[in-house]
Parts: structure tokens; C-alpha cells; sequence
């Protein structure tokens, strides 16, 4: 009898780990860290192994800056989609796989959609036409579902994130950074629109659905993911397997690029443009920022572990940028939110590649990216990045 019983333990504890495994839903029930790779070239074997030893789980994966078969990966011409290119499903395919010997999960994050090429790669002309016509949301439907499909098994992904930083408001009529009620009276304007965030999104989950019931999907807020921009939506969204994700930059006039060629950086903590005016921003600050996307599933009764960090960072050179990412970590861990940093040894903007600390990048990283070869640096745990590691 007691040989059956352990018989039936042992049978029931495999059939559970299958279940487990089987349900990528389950690997966002606690909570996750993990970085983001936006490369120029397919991330090696030993990149995700890097990226597991320091801790993480997971990574955001864009694959826009990889070279393509045409012009824009995976979908041939982001302007004339007519399927998904095997050639270039191929490279996305056999990176996946490498994330997977490495014990690292998936999130797969596209830059471009058809109708709405990522700026970068469209001579830094933002590309609007997605939120201009209702019809090219269903070849962006379209796109995601032929994705989905042949994505739908791969042990690796754990969940779709539609679109990176959408942003229908920015040439809709609403100011980044407004306050709530303006935001929601733009919303009911907009409600049905082409430039209805929640109705895209809506669209396009459910031509996945019908190819693939069980994969999470992750959907940004609009405004390029701003954490202010759930504000303004009346209600969730009514699939069940939806992750919340928001990003996190803010105060932006003092942790980017254009702030370290200033005469006078911006200090933070310190008093920086924010919306139309002038704050002070530190920890408290950045704790009442953050505290809005929370505040929104609280009212909807979205748990903690169905918010994402997607992406957050400062530059590194920036004396203020140590100080900011652990304020910013600080709150995000007391929420109990999943995260990812940006970014993971970026061959391609050293700006946020923590692993450098705040030293000049050597010449080689350049002369590498000019002749599109791997990355040559050496990456080492400094001060900067172990604000970071530590947490992960």
C-alpha cells in the first residue's frame, strides 16, 4: 500500500510540473527581474548566460535591430505585409533556443508594426499611420497572429508584448504628462477611434486567441509607456492573461542623453521640467509617480503580479544615475512588481550598459558596430551595476 501511494505522490508531483511548465501564466504568479536586449545582432548563448548568472529570469527581446531578410524583420515591409519572412523566423527561432539553454524566459517585443515603423528605423520620422486608420490595425492583427502561431510552443516565451512604446496620443491631441481628468476627457473623445489604445489592443489579443489561448500578453501604456498613461482607461482589458506594463524614465529631462550635453546638467535629485512646469524630484517623488499605475489596478482589482517595470533607467555618466535607479528599485520591489533594466550589454548605445560604469567606452565598441561585428568589450560588476545585481 505504501508503494502505491508513493507511485500515485510521484505521478501526481510529474503530471503538476507538466501542468507547470505547459502554463507559461505560471511563471509570472511570483515575481520576476530580468533586463532588456535591444542588440544589433542575435544575442550569443553566453549573453543569456551572463544574464542568468547575475540572477535574472527573464529578458525583453527586440529583434528590429537585426539585420533582415528585407527591410524590416520579421515582417518583410512594414508598409506592404504580406507574411511572416522563415528566414528571418529562423534567426529569431535558433535565439530563442539559446535563451533556453540558458535558463532564461522570453518576453518578445516587437519595435515595428505594420503601419508603425519604429522611428529609428524610419529616418527618425515618427510613424503615425497605425493610429490614423482602423483598417491597419487588422494587418497588424494579421502580423501578430502569424506570429503567435508560430510561436505558440516555444518553451522559451513566457509572454507577446504588441508594441513597444505606443504612443496614438502623440499626434492626438494630448499632452504628454496631462493630468487625469484631462486625460480621461480626451479618452471619451477618442473612445473608438483609431487612436483608441484599448481597442487596438483588443483587436489584436484576439486574433492571437485564436491561435494561441494560453500565452501571456503584455500591453504597453500609451504615450511611449508612460506610468501616468493607464489613467485614462475606463476599465481593463477583458482578457484574463494580460501583464500591465509601464516604463520608467521620469523625470526624462534628467536621466537622458540630451541632459549630459547640457552646460549645466540637471541634477537628481534636484528641481527638472516635468509636464508643463518646474518639481523636485527624488525619492518621494519618483515613490508618487509610480504610485499611479498601482492606484489604477487597485481600482480594478489587477493583482501586483499582473504589473511590469517593462523598462527603466538613467544614463550612466550622469552623477545622479545611481541614486535614481535605486530609488526607482526601492519602490518597484516594494510593490512587488515584475521588472526588467534597461538595457543588457547593448551593442549599439552604450548609454545605459551599467556593466561600464561611468567610464568613456573604448573605440572598439564603435569600431565593431561600424564593421557589424560581436561586441568586444569586457563587461565587469561596478558600483552602478550592483544597485542592480544585487536585486535581481
Amino acid at each position: 500500500m505504501y508503494s502505491i501511494r508513493m507511485v500515485l505522490a510521484c505521478f501526481l508531483f510529474i503530471v503538476s510540473c507538466i501542468s507547470f511548465a505547459a502554463d507559461p501564466i505560471k511563471f509570472w504568479e511570483t515575481t520576476q527581474h530580468g533586463g532588456n536586449s535591444f542588440n544589433r545582432l542575435p544575442p550569443s548563448k553566453a549573453y543569456f548566460a551572463a544574464l542568468k548568472g547575475y540572477g535574472a529570469s527573464w529578458v525583453r527581446l527586440s529583434y528590429d535591430k537585426w539585420q533582415a531578410e528585407k527591410r524590416d524583420f520579421l515582417m518583410g515591409d512594414a508598409d506592404n505585409y504580406r507574411g511572416i519572412s522563415l528566414q528571418d523566423f529562423t534567426v529569431l527561432a535558433n535565439t530563442l533556443e539559446r535563451a533556453h539553454q540558458a535558463g532564461i524566459k522570453v518576453v518578445i517585443t516587437p519595435l515595428s508594426l505594420p503601419f508603425m515603423r519604429w522611428s529609428q528605423n524610419n529616418g527618425n520620422k515618427f510613424d503615425d499611420r497605425l493610429w490614423q486608420d482602423k483598417k491597419n490595425w487588422d494587418v497588424a492583427a494579421q502580423f501578430w497572429q502569424d506570429l503567435a502561431k508560430q510561436l505558440k510552443d516555444n518553451p522559451a516565451v513566457v509572454a507577446y508584448n504588441i508594441i513597444n512604446e505606443p504612443a496614438p496620443e502623440k499626434k492626438g491631441g494630448l499632452a504628454e504628462h496631462a493630468d487625469q481628468s484631462t486625460m480621461q476627457d480626451w479618452y471619451k473623445q477618442q473612445q473608438g477611434t483609431s487612436r483608441d489604445l484599448r481597442a487596438f489592443y483588443t483587436k489584436v489579443i484576439h486574433a492571437i486567441r485564436l491561435v494561441d489561448p494560453v500565452t501571456p500578453i503584455m500591453v504597453d501604456a500609451g504615450w511611449y509607456a508612460s506610468a501616468d498613461a493607464y489613467s485614462y482607461w475606463p476599465a481593463p482589458l477583458a482578457d484574463k492573461r494580460i501583464l500591465y506594463s509601464f516604463h520608467m524614465y521620469e523625470p526624462y529631462a534628467a536621466t537622458s542623453g540630451p541632459n549630459l550635453k547640457r552646460k549645466k546638467p540637471y541634477s537628481y535629485p534636484g528641481i527638472v521640467p516635468f509636464g508643463d512646469g518646474m518639481e523636485y524630484w527624488g525619492a518621494k517623488r519618483v515613490a508618487k509617480y509610480l504610485a499611479l499605475p498601482g492606484q489604477w489596478a487597485e481600482l480594478h482589482g489587477i493583482p501586483a503580479n499582473r504589473m511590469v517595470a517593462g523598462e527603466f533607467g538613467c544614463i550612466r555618466k550622469l552623477p545622479g544615475c545611481k541614486n535614481y535607479l535605486n530609488d526607482v528599485l526601492t519602490v518597484l520591489d516594494q510593490k512587488k512588481y515584475h521588472w526588467a533594466f534597461y538595457s543588457f550589454r547593448e551593442d549599439n548605445w552604450d548609454a545605459m550598459d551599467y556593466e561600464l560604469g561611468t567610464a568613456k567606452v573604448h573605440w572598439k565598441y564603435w569600431d565593431a558596430m561600424e564593421k557589424g561585428e560581436p561586441d568586444p568589450i569586457k563587461r565587469e560588476l561596478t558600483p552602478l551595476f550592483d544597485v542592480i545585481r544585487m536585486r535581481l
